[in-house]
């Protein structure tokens, strides 16, 4: 999409560039990529873009939170890497445990956002019945019933092709593996094969399809080696259908059964000793496991309970989390005076309703630790009254508001919503009391690290005059931002605090810097020099840098530039101006500015 061509290029420039990436997916907020080597992404130029909310090194997995828009920028992203969305296996050396989340994130996460939407269909169908609209023995309650069961019944299929395309076997292959195991005829039916009598099914699993899978795509592999060219594209698929499938019915299925049963029973059996205790456990750290990546593992497990037919109790305990971490974004959002701090709650909001809370976190309250211990606490509260209230997933369902249906069952939906709103009171009020009373904007919320102001150092040797002295309209009415200008004594340029290069003009006549603490300051070395291209400039910095104060980051020749007739006159002023109460520049001889933070 046209909108996020600048951010993806942005993107691909600051991780290495394509070249540097193996395979790339994602998930609700985040890109998720396998990189060649992980040191060649510039962390800090990334983090610093509008439209990147932080990066994270986590699950064997560069990954870069975008928010809502992720999946748009996604599919913009793609094709300038000459991917199509297929995982690749990486070589990289990674943990045991970062090779598990990736083998689940890669199997799951595709298929999470059509599990929520027919869990959704299933709620909705429950809330309608309910209020009377229709009864739950009329047909169209069975129709409506159906689509949203049909992914869960048939789950088999699609975690075959999923787990295919991560054991790098024949996509449609895997589907066939997965529909030959949901077969009706054969599932929950007595059967004698070789004198061993048998009835398993297969219906609504995991384990199963994904082991057989696993099994299925190295015997693929080996046989493309001998099998001629010629009648290889079905002999092939016939041979690991056939053995894979019969393997997988016969042996590897009723071990994955007994395998999936011990943990599901593992679950209940914790949450049985002391669900209130559970569900202050869940609750308070649902927020710390989504931060370090690894709550898709609690998802699948959840996963694995509803498709095995046993409502799950772990979910609900998350499941009005992302309602206490809203609450503290909205007592900043009402209490704080800075405009650029306004700006960023009330998207986080908005998403936070919807339960997507990656920009509240990253964008907001894991910088401002108090808030976001206030919001584990809320979430504890909130998890605590679930598990007292004793509600359970009864199917997947969708995020924040939306996922208030996934506990309501068939009978006695009424009373779940009751619980819903009381845990939701205890997820929110709590929170959101604290956080306004303890809120304040205080150092920690001021540009620089250290207090409520900060000094930008004269980056040039020189005479200063003000900005409204320039002979350019733009830069002496102060349309691109206050600041100063200097008339240069010397053909050298400074940077001006630590912080990272965000632009360098490739005629090297401009740069800008944005500081650690968030000042963005532009460096215009004379009038209409870019007419230049880049003669008598030498750049010793590229766009992406980290620099620190006083390093050298250009040097221009001030006497062949003057001789070509350019006017030398240099604005350096900060481009962000309107985040910020006030910007002094009647400093002293080393500084340009003084700049206090709204």
């Amino acid at each position: 999409m046209v909108k996020y061509e600048e951010l993806v290029d942005f993107i691909i420039k600051n991780i290495g560039g394509k070249e540097n990436v193996i395979s790339l997916t994602h998930c609700v907020t985040r890109l998720r990529f396998q990189l060649k080597d992980e040191a060649k992404a510039n962390d800090e130029a990334l983090k610093s873009h509008d439209g990147i909310i932080t990066v994270m090194h986590t699950a064997g997995q560069y990954q870069i939170v975008i928010g809502n828009h992720v999946g748009d920028v996604y599919e913009t992203i793609l094709p300038k890497l000459g991917l199509n969305g297929e995982v690749v296996e990486t070589k990289n050396k990674t943990s045991l445990k970062d090779k598990f989340v990736d083998l689940v994130s890669s199997i799951f996460m595709p298929v999470i956002g059509m599990l929520c939407a027919c869990g959704m269909i299933k709620g909705l169908n429950t809330i309608l019945s309910f209020t009377g609209l229709y009864s739950s023995t009329s047909g169209l309650y069975t129709l409506i019933n159906a689509i949203g069961d049909s992914v869960f019944y048939f789950f088999p299929v699609v975690i075959g092709y999923t787990s295919a395309k991560k054991f790098k076997l024949t996509p449609f292959v895997g589907m066939v593996i997965g529909l030959a195991l949901c077969y009706p005829t054969i599932n929950g039916t007595d059967l004698s094969i070789l004198n061993f009598k048998m009835n398993v099914s297969y219906t609504s699993t995991v384990l199963p399809v994904i082991l057989t899978v696993a099994v299925a795509a190295p015997m693929e592999r080996m046989l493309n080696k001998f099998i001629p060219d010629v009648i290889k594209s079905f002999l092939t698929p016939m041979i690991v259908i056939l053995i894979s499938t019969i393997l997988g019915y016969m042996i590897i299925g009723p071990v994955a059964n007994t395998v999936a049963g011990w943990l599901s029973d593992g679950i209940l059996n914790i949450y049985s000793i002391s669900p209130v205790l559970a569900g202050i456990v869940f609750g308070g750290l649902w927020q710390v496991f989504v931060v370090f990546g690894v709550h898709i593992t609690f998802i699948v497990l959840a996963i694995m309970n509803l498709a095995a037919g046993h409502p799950d109790p772990i979910l609900s305990l998350q499941a009005f989390v992302a309602f206490s971490q809203t609450a503290v974004v909205l007592a900043i959002f009402l209490k704080t005076k800075q405009k650029k701090l306004k700006s960023l709650c009330f998207p986080a909001i908005i998403s936070g309703v919807f339960g997507v809370t990656e920009p509240a976190i990253y964008g907001i309250t894991l910088q401002r630790l108090p808030m976001f211990i206030i919001s584990c606490i809320g979430g504890a509260l909130s998890g605590a009254y679930a598990a007292f209230a004793g509600l359970k997933y009864q199917q997947m369902a969708g995020m924040g508001i939306f996922e208030m249906p996934a506990m309501f069952p068939q009978n006695g939906t009424g009373a779940a919503m009751i619980q819903c709103v009381i845990a939701s009171a205890f997820a929110i009020i709590p929170t959101f009391i604290a956080a306004y009373v303890f809120y304040k904007d205080d150092q920690e919320d001021s540009v620089g690290k250290g207090g409520v102001s900060e000094e930008i150092a004269q980056p040039i040797k020189g005479e200063k005059i003000p900005l409204s002295q320039v002979k350019d309209d733009a830069f002496s009415q102060g349309v691109l931002g206050k600041g100063i200008a200097i008339i240069p004594s010397e053909g050298k340029v400074y940077a001006p605090f630590d912080g990272t290069v965000v632009t360098l003009f490739p005629t090297k006549h401009a740069i800008g810097i944005v500081s650690d603490g968030g000042c963005e300051i532009l460096i215009h070395i004379g009038m209409n020099t870019v007419q230049l291209n880049g003669k008598y400039f030498k750049s010793y910095i590229h766009q992406g840098d980290r620099v620190t104060k006083d390093q050298l980051l250009v040097e221009f020749d001030i006497e062949h530039i003057l001789q070509e007739g350019y006017n030398l006159e240099t604005p350096v002023i900060v481009t962000n101006t309107k985040d910020y109460s006030d910007i002094n520049t009647n400093v002293n001889d080393h500084n340009i500015a003084l700049i206090a933070k709204a």
